[in-house]
């Protein structure tokens, strides 16, 4: 067996970014930009009013306030879109709306609740202010030439907002990967069909490909495996024509776990099998006409658990993500755990916010077999190797799957497992 670390780094120094495709801006968010973005023009492209109010020259409203205002002739009304037709003179206002062209002549606004329209041609203002004051000045975000999204950005709804304010309609971004998912067993019956005695619905493939799609990958379901060598071959070399392949189950050491002879036969270069971990611990990993394929355990916890801390990474830096692991925090563990040395366990558990540090407290079923832990975990406790006991109090390292609530749930379970069993 090999480290969590080990696999990690093998399985990484093997991956590589896909190549790049132009995409328009709703299909932005979520991918990663494959180019450097610079802009062609200023933003904003000229000086422009900040407010609705009144452009005008601040040196003709010094001193004004309620007591003692200052009356200038309005000689024009400008809105956005539009550019005055006249220069500002001495004495003289133009009624502006924001973002409307800050007129010739003009070094200042004034907010529209600070004056008093007397007539069509005589406002009344009441504050002074000095040049400059609620202007927005050409370039002040952004200047002609200067990047504004550089190679490598995980784009976002503001990114997508500064791509069309500098005129770019489609930007090249990493492609995103398609992943094979194939199930394997006799045991295994699709959605729609009935489980007869001893069968069971194929949840994997429905769990993995929402795993990948959350990872931005596109999976591809190739259905079920019989446990015969010619059945998997046909699933396999179906599953070549994606850009990842991914297996669930058959990768054990029973007499019906076939994935990995047969992947053998089909000449996959197997980089390991079996990590030093629980639950996870039958995962292999090759590469097979290029691609790369893993061998992921049945067990649906162990399924999931090894995607998050192998194939997810794995997915990232081929879609040209540099932050390829989920978040971790140190967090006080509320009650003692126990487990046998020698493997690392990952145990899934609810953290929330405790003030000003983090708190943790492990689901109470661990059972690779119990699909709903992982519904109700937001985190992994990471319980090392060589350990076998965590005090109550204990400060753990902890990876956050999700979302963490700001307090703790009012559901939280207080009933916890003293011994890890997975």
């Amino acid at each position: 067996m090999i480290s969590v670390e080990d696999a990690q780094n093998s399985i990484l120094d093997l991956i590589r970014p896909m190549g790049r495709e132009r995409v328009g801006l709703l299909d932005c968010p979520g991918r990663v930009l494959a180019e450097d973005v610079q802009s062609p023009r200023p933003v904003p492209p000229w000086n422009n009013s900040a407010m609705d109010g009144y452009a005008l020259r601040a040196e003709d409203v010094r001193g004004a306030s309620r007591e003692t205002p200052r009356a200038l002739r309005v000689i024009e009304e400008i809105q956005a879109g539009v550019v005055a037709k006249r220069t500002l003179g001495p004495g003289e206002a133009i009624k502006i709306m924001t973002g409307a062209p800050i007129p010739d002549g003009a070094d200042a606004v004034v907010l529209v609740e600070e004056t008093e329209r007397i007539s069509d041609d005589e406002v009344h203002i009441f504050l002074a202010v000095r040049e400059g004051e609620a202007i927005r000045l050409a370039g002040e975000d952004v200047q002609p030439g200067e990047t504004v999204l550089s190679h490598g950005t995980r784009l976002g709804p503001a990114s997508a907002g500064m791509l069309a304010n500098i005129g770019r309609a489609r930007v090249y971004v990493y492609q995103k990967p398609k992943v094979a998912i194939l199930a394997t067993g006799e045991e295994l019956v699709d959605l729609g069909d009935s489980p007869g005695v001893g069968q069971i619905y194929n949840s994997n493939s429905y769990a993995l490909a929402a795993q990948v799609l959350e990872a931005g990958g596109e999976p591809v379901l190739l259905g079920i495996a019989r446990d015969n060598a010619e059945d998997l071959t046909r699933h396999i070399n179906d599953g070549l024509a994606a850009d990842l392949l991914i297996t669930s189950g058959g990768v054990s050491v029973g007499d019906f776990d076939l994935v990995k002879s047969t992947l053998g036969g089909l000449g996959n270069d197997m980089r390991f099998w079996r990590v030093r971990m629980k639950p996870g611990k039958p995962m292999a990993f090759g590469v097979l006409s290029g691609k790369p394929v893993f061998g992921l355990p049945g067990n649906p916890v162990s399924t999931m658990v090894s995607f998050e801390l192998f194939v997810r990474p794995s997915l990232l830096k081929m879609q040209g993500y540099e932050n390829l692991f989920r978040p971790s925090v140190e967090a006080r563990l509320l009650h003692p755990l126990t487990k046998s040395p020698e493997r690392r366990h990952y145990v899934r558990s609810v953290a929330y916010r405790d003030g000003d540090e983090w708190a943790v407290q492990a689901i109470e079923a661990q059972g690779s077999n119990i699909l709903h832990s992982m519904v109700r975990a937001n985190s992994l406790v990471v319980f090392p190797e060589y350990e076998s006991e965590l005090a109550a109090g204990s400060r753990v390292q902890v990876i956050l799957l999700g979302e963490t609530p700001s307090q703790k749930p009012e559901h939280l379970e207080m009933s916890t497992p003293e011994r890890v069993h997975s």
